[in-house]
């Protein structure tokens, strides 16, 4: 038997093959060993509910989706940041804080003096505030140490985030995040660093699952991000990489021609790099919540990204300074509304793209049988709702590896 079938539901598989939402809507679930093991029209089910599975959940007509996935957060940190969104909204940009010792070099001070635990206890309820939302998989990054024992006492928390509440983490090295006030005007040492000493040692301790970089003006030049993406292919890490936030620097073109699963942020991405990323297979992550905190004015290239078939994935981007931000639910509103998505876009950008951001589409985000038994069952009228409604969370229960982990 099953161990487990939802039955008077509708689904939105966000299957690829599938239509807009992939809609079924008189749907049956099933879920055997944390896997999906039936997944379409209540009247293709072999027999009678109660004689299919040891439980039958009733739906009384809800909606599941996918579990939902955030693919960029900075979700474990040090200390506090509010001080600098007021200045910012007093005329303090982004860049001028950043290159006045502020920005992420506060966070870093932060960050090193915290303990492990520290940094746990603190990211819990950052965590909780997500996964109240559907949320049942995440990316970690590191990037607030930049020094190889507090890089690696930040992904140790990150897993050990995984150990405390179920969700699935994923981990990912971001040394090259900014320059640390001791490489002061010296970023090719401290590249040196990260490549010889830092990425080796996560590596050998089994700490990331990814490597990310920050490819910039305010980050690192192409010369320093293409020695990571380098490095990374040696240690077998898949990359990922921050490019064309503030400015095209062919970072994204850069990432893709090394196979990286996504470039994250690319308001200023450029028809090449639209073209390297296509040719790839590279997700594009939007991150609206930045663009919004940081008062950003450019759009990304939506319709160059739609008409090149580049597959958009939207995250929180959730960290202490440009995006404050923990509702992925509001990600979706903002995805329409500010990036124009339409709402079946942002949905499959926090479903199936997020996974495949992640290298997980084999695994995760959508509905279909085999893949993990991660769900979120919604009190909705259709799938449009999650990005239409604003400061409402609609979640009735989310479901892990075919285990409820979230009852509202």
């Amino acid at each position: 038997m099953w161990d487990t079938l939802w039955i008077d539901v509708r689904l939105a598989t966000m299957a690829e093959h599938e239509e807009g939402y992939g809609i079924v809507e008189q749907g049956a679930l099933a879920i055997a060993d944390g896997k999906l093991v039936f997944a379409g029209p209540a009247s293709d089910l072999p027999g009678q509910p109660s004689a299919l599975a040891r439980v039958v959940w009733k739906g009384e007509g809800r909606w599941i989706t996918p579990g939902l996935i955030d693919c960029h957060t900075h979700l474990v940190f040090g200390g506090d940041r509010s001080q600098e969104f007021e200045m910012r909204l007093n005329g303090a940009s982004y860049a001028e804080l950043q290159l006045a010792g502020g920005g992420i070099l506060s966070t870093v001070r932060a960050t090193r003096e915290a303990s492990e635990d520290e940094l746990v206890d603190s990211a819990m309820p950052r965590l909780d505030a997500l996964r109240a939302e559907g949320v049942t998989t995440i990316e970690i990054k590191s990037g607030y140490g930049l020094a190889r024992e507090s890089e690696l006492k930040m992904l140790s928390a990150a897993r050990r985030l995984a150990t405390l509440r179920p969700v699935t983490i994923k981990t990912t090295f971001l040394g090259a995040h900014a320059l640390p006030g001791e490489f002061k005007d010296r970023e090719d040492a401290y590249i040196e660093r990260v490549v010889d000493e830092m990425m080796p040692a996560a590596a050998r301790a089994g700490l990331a699952d990814a490597v990310d970089v920050f490819c910039e003006t305010i980050g690192f030049n192409l010369a320093n991000t293409e020695r990571v993406l380098i490095k990374a292919r040696e240690l077998g890490l898949p990359t990922k990489i921050h490019a064309e936030q503030l400015s095209d620097m062919g970072g994204a073109a850069l990432a893709a021609r090394y196979g990286a699963l996504s470039a994250d942020h690319l308001e200023y991405l450029g028809p090449d790099g639209v073209d390297a990323m296509a040719k790839a297979g590279t997700v594009a992550v939007l991150l609206p919540g930045a663009f919004y905190v940081l008062r950003e004015t450019k759009l990304p290239p939506l319709d160059l990204l739609r008409e090149r078939r580049v597959p958009i994935a939207v995250a929180t981007d959730a960290n202490p300074g440009s995006s404050p931000v923990l509702s992925l639910l509001l990600m979706l509103s903002m995805a329409a509304t500010l990036f124009r998505l339409t709402p079946q876009e942002a949905l499959a950008g926090v479903t199936r793209n997020a996974a495949r951001a992640l290298g997980m589409a084999a695994t995760h985000g959508t509905l279909e049988v085999g893949k993990a038994a991660d769900l979120a069952v919604w009190d909705i009228e259709r799938p449009g709702d999650l990005a239409y409604w604003v400061g409402r969370n609609p979640l009735y229960r989310a479901v892990r590896n075919g285990d409820i982990v979230v009852e509202r």
